[in-house]
């Protein structure tokens, strides 16, 4: 099945079905899934679970389905949470920031200086607008 392909699939109940499966990082009954995502009945989740698996994005397992390949580019699962990669670059403007106002903090504020602080928030502002845009379309 092509790319665009499966982002068709990847829509609606049947995104949220994808999303579950992926942060519970573990294998999920129909069952399971029905239950945690209140699902009117547990055929409304095996006909999801069943679509994806159609598109090869979950694979049946040993006590459940599994997600098989990963769908969402730019994240970082640390066992059962998903980061966005945009993070890391908030995480390094915050550190540059802290930085430059503690320890380059010059003995008269320069325009220099205020033009770096500037970027420099402008840059954390940016990064931590993307990281949450990227996490809420997970």
């Amino acid at each position: 099945m092509s790319e665009d392909q499966k982002d068709y699939v990847l829509k609606g109940t049947t995104l949220r079905v994808y999303r579950y499966m992926y942060r519970s990082g573990t294998p999920l009954g129909i069952h399971d899934v029905q239950r945690g995502l209140e699902l009117s009945s547990p055929s409304v989740a095996e006909y999801h679970i069943r679509k994806l698996a159609a598109a090869g994005l979950i694979q049946e397992r040993e006590g459940g389905y599994t997600v098989d390949r990963v769908m969402f580019e730019n994240m970082i699962r640390i066992r059962r949470t998903v980061i966005p990669f945009q993070t890391t670059y908030a995480t390094f403007f915050a550190a540059t920031l802290v930085i430059l106002l503690v320890i380059l903090r010059p003995a008269t504020i320069t325009s220099v200086y205020v033009f770096a602080v500037a970027i420099n928030v402008a840059a954390l502002l940016v990064s931590i607008y993307e990281a949450v845009r990227t996490l809420a379309s997970v």
